[in-house]
């Protein structure tokens, strides 16, 4: 195998990205000791923190093991020539550029998934079951598996073939095709996520008539906000943790309640969450996300387009003979250091929207519930309360829970 000097390139960043990842995680598990800082003593009582903190220790501990791991996996991967031999067994069966990519990204995908089996078995049945999250029964957990095989062979290998469809028949501007076809996909899957996806998983129900449905469907007129569909979804069958989210567009837009989150919260509370959301909505935050989505996807795919015929880029990765999907490969591991950085931007973004968002609630509806809230949601899901804030800096996409309330009163 003659090896390209991108090759020792991908090396020196997956060991770069690694060591960035295990001192933030070092640095955020020094932190776990910490005491409760000032104003958030009554999210835990003395025995919940211990919890907590043995929580935060586990899945520490799990991270650097499952990391470690997947690091040793791909180096050898790498170095000992398996998406070659992959390559190979691909194009022994066709010779078609859209098949070999096909069974080459499906064998990757089989034999990744096989591989980070037993650690997510481990993380849902033994770390989370510890710490009573867990609702998961092991036949569901296995036909989670399964349905989500026959997606990602449904969905990726169609967009897959289309975007080798695109490149044999227009050459570098593929990108602009697949750019659109992209963009389309993205609007759907926003407009039709809930409608299409969630069912495969779980189960929506109308939010019955009463007090609760009142309230919200009062707040909704009250801000000018047409609210038609308001769901609740059976997230208990898998966990104990709570959470509600906003999906859609238009006529489309819906809100759905996890029924944990029902089980868990007063009805103010509920309606200041969903005041959040709606803050988000009025915001224009959803529309921003999406363009911005939209726009890094395009550009990604543009500097794609300037490597993608340079053999080097499919040899980096120690493939003997160049094709789009092994330059595909390379392309990912090389631009991943860029993916970072705009990864940071949108983090940042994104704090900056849940600041405004919280705002919007505390405005349009009340502070306090939305307080009393955050804080049962974190203390049920024994949330960290002491972050580092390098580990915020380059992790988080909302606020810590301390600087949410600190500005919900202020």
């Amino acid at each position: 195998m003659d090896i390209s000097v991108l090759f020792y390139v991908i090396i020196g960043i997956l060991l770069l990205q690694f060591t960035i990842e295990t001192v933030l995680d070092l640095l955020n598990a020094k932190k776990f000791q910490d005491p409760v800082p000032e104003g958030l003593q009554d999210v835990f009582d003395k025995d919940a923190y211990r919890k907590s903190q043995d929580y935060k220790q586990a899945n520490f501990k799990f991270g650097l093991v499952s990391g470690i791991v997947s690091l040793a996996v791909t180096l050898g991967f790498l170095i000992f020539g398996g998406f070659d031999w992959i390559d190979t067994l691909a194009r022994g069966v066709t010779e078609h550029p859209i098949g070999v990519a096909l069974l080459f990204f499906g064998m990757i995908f089989v034999g990744s998934d096989i591989l980070s089996t037993p650690f997510a078995y481990y993380q849902t049945f033994v770390i989370e079951e510890k710490f009573e999250f867990n609702k998961t029964t092991k036949k569901l957990f296995f036909i989670d598996k399964l349905k989500g095989w026959v997606m990602t062979a449904f969905l990726g290998g169609g967009i897959l073939a289309l975007v080798i469809w695109f490149f044999m028949e227009v050459g570098s501007d593929f990108w602009m095709y697949t750019w659109a076809l992209i963009t389309v996909f993205t609007v759907f899957i926003n407009l039709f996520y809930s409608r299409l996806i969630v069912p495969l998983f779980n189960k929506q129900t109308p939010l019955e008539e009463g007090s609760l449905r009142n309230k919200i469907q009062s707040y909704a007129r009250k801000v000018g906000f047409e609210l038609q569909h308001i769901f609740v979804i059976d997230g208990s069958k898998r966990s104990t943790k709570a959470n509600a989210y906003f999906s859609g567009f238009g006529k489309t837009k819906r809100i759905t309640l996890y029924d944990t989150l029902i089980e868990d919260l007063e009805e103010d509370e509920i309606v200041s969450v969903l005041a959040h959301e709606v803050g988000h909505y009025k915001k224009q935050h959803v529309v921003y996300n999406l363009l911005a989505s939209v726009m890094i996807t395009g550009l990604t795919l543009f500097i794609l387009s300037l490597f993608i015929n340079n053999p080097e880029v499919s040899t980096a990765i120690g493939v003997e003979t160049p094709s789009f999907h092994a330059a595909l490969i390379g392309f990912g591991l090389l631009y991943s250091p860029i993916s970072q950085i705009t990864g940071l931007m949108m983090n940042a973004i994104s704090r900056k929207f849940e600041f405004q968002a919280d705002n919007y609630a505390k405005k349009t509806f009340a502070s306090q519930p939305l307080i009393t809230s955050l804080k049962k949601l974190s203390g049920k899901s024994l949330s960290n309360l002491t972050p580092h804030s390098a580990y915020v800096f380059m992790h988080y996409s909302h606020p810590t829970l301390k600087d949410r309330i600190e500005n919900l009163r202020a």
